[in-house]
């Protein structure tokens, strides 16, 4: 008995070590729910988002992100959301634990219905933190600018967490809350 405990402990030792570093490439993907605020009330999205990044230099991160969402329910009509995000990150370390983000992004969103389409193209700055608050929970807040063809500017605050099994494997959580819309993504990351 006493043999399998060492084997186990060993074992989990280089896990336990390495899951206490932040990655800044990695995939993941989730169930997503989109609120619109409506003219009727609120008009509410299911559906799926996938996203990545990659580090490209030591501060220097790539990210992008394609969701999709189905509203099923608005009056017998099909309305889909859509949106796209790519864009270049900065981190600046503020201890061992803790960085400090700075990203610039294009963000398209599109809204479907009954063969129409209404689209949105917008720049957005972010500014936040990032840090582990445990060796395997890590968290993330940061307030957004976004501005565009169809928009006079809108702020947003968004809030997230992961926690670690391994160095690869976690469970994300994380809302971003704006004026007129709130998302949700619950899924799994693979760092890398």
């Amino acid at each position: 008995m006493n043999k399998l405990l060492l084997v186990l402990a060993l074992a989990a030792s280089p896990i336990a070590a390495s899951a206490t570093e932040l990655s800044y490439s990695y995939v993941e993907g989730g169930y997503a729910r989109v609120t619109l605020d409506g003219i009727d009330g609120d008009l509410d999205f299911d559906g799926y988002q996938l996203r990545g990044s990659a580090a490209v230099a030591e501060n220097i991160y790539l990210f992008g992100g394609y969701g999709s969402a189905t509203n099923d329910d608005f009056n017998g009509v099909d309305l889909d959301f859509n949106e796209l995000q790519v864009g270049v990150g900065y981190r600046h370390g503020l201890s061992e634990r803790a960085d400090f983000i700075a990203e610039l992004g294009y963000v398209n969103q599109e809204l479907e219905f009954e063969g129409e389409s209404f689209d949105v193209d917008a720049g957005r700055l972010s500014a936040g933190f990032r840090g582990l608050l445990t060796d395997n929970f890590e968290g993330v807040i940061k307030a957004s600018y976004t501005d565009g063809n169809q928009n006079d500017g809108d702020f947003s605050v968004t809030a997230g967490a992961q926690f670690k099994f391994n160095p690869t494997w976690g469970v994300i959580g994380e809302v971003e809350a704006a004026e007129d819309a709130t998302k949700y993504l619950v899924g799994v990351r693979a760092s890398f």
